[in-house]
């Protein structure tokens, strides 16, 4: 099996994925998983695709990510993971698709506008 290459992508986070053949090491912009995503929720997100396709021990994933915060960046790379598993498999498609783990959330930060304290906060408006 050659090296499968997906992107995925939340918010501004953008992941890169590299998946090949071996023994379930993940590493996240040349740290180890565990270090990178320290909360054992971010954790769960990354290898939610893995675990539900039955593979968290049979690939070597590398991963480039940046942009965005952690969070982001976790679904960024459980998007690409996802990917990279309907690749593998054709069955694994039709376990992901389902859960959502294939579509592309589309929410993004409002600009703040001019005028205006944030996105939709206005100033306090004082009567004297």
């Amino acid at each position: 099996m050659a090296v499968i290459h997906k992107i995925g992508r939340r918010k501004t986070a953008v992941a890169r994925v590299y998946v090949s053949e071996g023994t379930g090491k993940i590493t996240v912009n040349k740290k180890e998983f565990a270090t990178y995503f320290p909360t054992a929720t971010l954790q769960y997100k990354v290898m939610q695709p893995l675990q539900m396709t039955e593979n968290a021990g049979n690939f070597d994933v590398k991963v480039n990510v940046y942009g965005g915060g952690t969070t982001g960046q976790a679904e960024a790379v459980r998007m690409a993971l996802s990917r990279a598993m309907c690749e593998v498999g054709e069955g694994n498609r039709a376990i992901l698709k389902p859960e959502g783990l294939l579509t592309r959330d589309p929410r993004m930060v409002e600009r703040k506008k001019f005028g205006q304290k944030k996105a939709r906060k206005r100033f306090q408006f004082s009567k004297r």
